[in-house]
């Protein structure tokens, strides 16, 4: 059985790529990946935003598949930037190219700094088993 994806008509629309509400199937299997940073396999990080956010998408979607789930199966993500602007867009765009049209429950947050001064972003992220 799918999510069940939603969006009120009480409440104003999503602003970005998200959804307000998801619904998951009676007795799914959840996995909760930890926040994933911009550090690519060979232990590179990326210097910009744009590239660190792509790093990241790229983390998560390789830790559900490792687990054999596709990124459709997302449920909720939450993104820890330390840019107080993205004039770019690269972190919508990072998810557009990774999650395509699919549009979890989304929570995003400035922060002053993350654990490691070279990291931009940090992304954590819930997923239904297939």
């Amino acid at each position: 059985m799918p999510l069940k994806l939603e969006n009120p008509e009480t409440v104003a629309a999503p602003l970005g790529r998200y959804t307000h509400t998801v619904e998951v199937p009676a007795g799914s299997g959840l996995v909760f990946v930890s926040g994933q940073v911009p550090v690519a396999p060979d232990g590179t990080v990326p210097p910009t935003l744009a590239q660190q956010a792509d790093q990241v998408y790229a983390n998560i979607i390789d830790v559900l598949a490792a687990k054999g789930i596709p990124p459709q199966n997302i449920i909720k993500l939450t993104t820890f930037f330390v840019e107080e602007a993205d004039p770019d867009d690269s972190v919508r765009k990072a998810r557009a190219k990774h999650l395509g049209e699919h549009r979890p429950a989304s929570t995003a947050v400035c922060v002053r700094a993350l654990v490691d001064p070279r990291w931009k972003i940090e992304i954590d992220a819930i997923a239904l088993m297939p």
